[in-house]
């Protein structure tokens, strides 16, 4: 099928919230002016995994303005805006993506967007290039190169490249300086809380929240919990990032420590098994589960299930109780999936506008760019470019160096 949606009736109220969203994304809009007159993406087709929100809708007008042939497949189900994907129909992008479609309905969705034979890929935890390496391994001398934006999925890309088992060249636009400052520290942040007051209506303040995982998202996350009154508590398995933590006032304590006296666990660590059965079974009547690591196998929610007597579900929208033999209830966040999209909105748009408009200057920067099977960082004038036109867009004005502070700084006899 040329799309899978939930209703096309839906389009105009996406137009809408789309048009909302694209209010916050200058540089997006910006950048969207100029491929509607120079069409740098003609005839290209891609095939995109990544969630299906009115932000994503932004940067999907930009890329068909541009020429691109677009097919467009949800990276989560949960955070899927059924209105925005029949907006983008309307608009032309072949969209295969429904709000909580189960397992079969998530893989189907992306073998529809690469039977289109896509000559670039954009990716979002590395499952539209497991499938392609796996079972449509036919396609791959077609696809010239993708990218892939999360933290997760660079980290699979780079064990596959290690394996020799990458078989096109893909870009980390997950590592840039913009992406981690901007996206992962300050959206991650903002979003995830947004998501556990939100799903649960829990009072922030006073309250003991443990963050597993103190890289660029866990320090976002951690830093607005503490804005918002929390006692933070880090858990790491890194010795350089536990002592950042601790540097930064944190307490960093063992996760058997950490969750008995938690009132909030917060998982993002990109692994799997960070909340199990012993964990569980340690944790106070009442404490809240969330995960913002992307997978669903940081809580273990099938050990959860095993050791729960009674499971109750939606207690709220996208919260789940389990009720342990001891009496003591667990709140299990949006299925123990990506929290800050399913049971929130994701980052905000001003945050995607410049994450977004990294990706579509990489896509065209791949189109007149040949490169080896591998793991390729975007170029650093790129990330500058969006980074100056965004502070352009909120009138900031930076200082100059004068001629005597170039040549001082280019030369070592001065």
């Amino acid at each position: 099928m040329p799309y899978d949606i939930a209703d096309l009736a839906l389009a105009d109220q996406g137009r809408r919230r789309i048009d909302f969203a694209e209010r916050a994304m200058p540089v997006l809009g910006l950048l969207r002016e100029r491929y509607e007159a120079d069409r740098p993406l003609d005839g290209v087709r891609i095939a995109a995994c990544m969630h299906v929100t009115a932000e994503t809708a932004a940067l999907a007008r930009t890329l068909t303005a541009g020429g691109a042939e677009l097919h467009l497949a949800a990276s989560n189900p949960l955070s899927t805006q059924d209105d925005v994907a029949a907006a983008l129909v309307e608009a032309g992008v072949m969209v295969h993506a429904r709000h909580g479609v189960d397992r079969a309905g998530y893989v189907a969705h992306l073998e529809g967007v690469l039977d289109a034979r896509p000559t670039l890929l954009l990716d979002d935890g590395c499952d539209l290039v497991g499938v392609l390496h796996s079972t449509r391994r036919e396609l791959l001398d077609g696809v010239r190169a993708g990218l892939e934006e999360t933290t997760t999925g660079v980290l699979r890309l780079r064990q596959m490249a290690a394996d020799g088992a990458l078989g096109l060249p893909m870009v980390a636009v997950n590592d840039t300086g913009m992406q981690r400052l901007v996206a992962n520290r300050h959206g991650t942040g903002q979003s995830t809380l947004d998501a556990v007051m939100r799903a649960t209506g829990t009072l922030l303040a006073g309250a003991t929240v443990v963050v597993a995982g103190y890289g660029w998202c866990g320090s976002g996350i951690a830093a607005r919990a503490r804005g918002l009154g929390a006692n933070v508590v880090v858990t790491e398995v890194d010795p350089e990032r536990a002592l950042d933590a601790v540097l930064e006032g944190y307490r960093v304590l063992p996760m058997a420590q950490a969750a008995v006296a938690a009132d909030v666990v917060i998982t993002v660590t990109g692994n799997r098994d960070v909340l199990t059965a012993e964990h569980f079974a340690a944790m106070r009547d009442g404490t809240v589960l969330v995960n913002a690591g992307h997978f669903d196998v940081e809580v273990d929610v099938a050990g959860l299930e095993a050791a729960a007597v009674e499971v109750h579900r939606r207690v709220r929208p996208h919260v789940d109780e389990y009720v342990l033999p001891g009496g003591s209830r667990l709140l299990l966040v949006a299925e123990g999936r990506l929290a800050n999209l399913a049971a929130a909105e994701g980052h905000p748009a001003a945050v995607m506008d410049m994450s977004f408009a990294v990706q579509a200057l990489t896509l065209e920067w791949l189109v007149r760019t040949d490169l080896a099977p591998g793991v390729h960082e975007v170029p650093a004038e790129i990330d500058a470019e969006v980074a100056r036109t965004k502070l352009a867009a909120l009138g900031v004005v930076l200082d100059a160096l004068t001629p005597g502070q170039q040549t001082y700084l280019s030369s070592w006899q001065a």
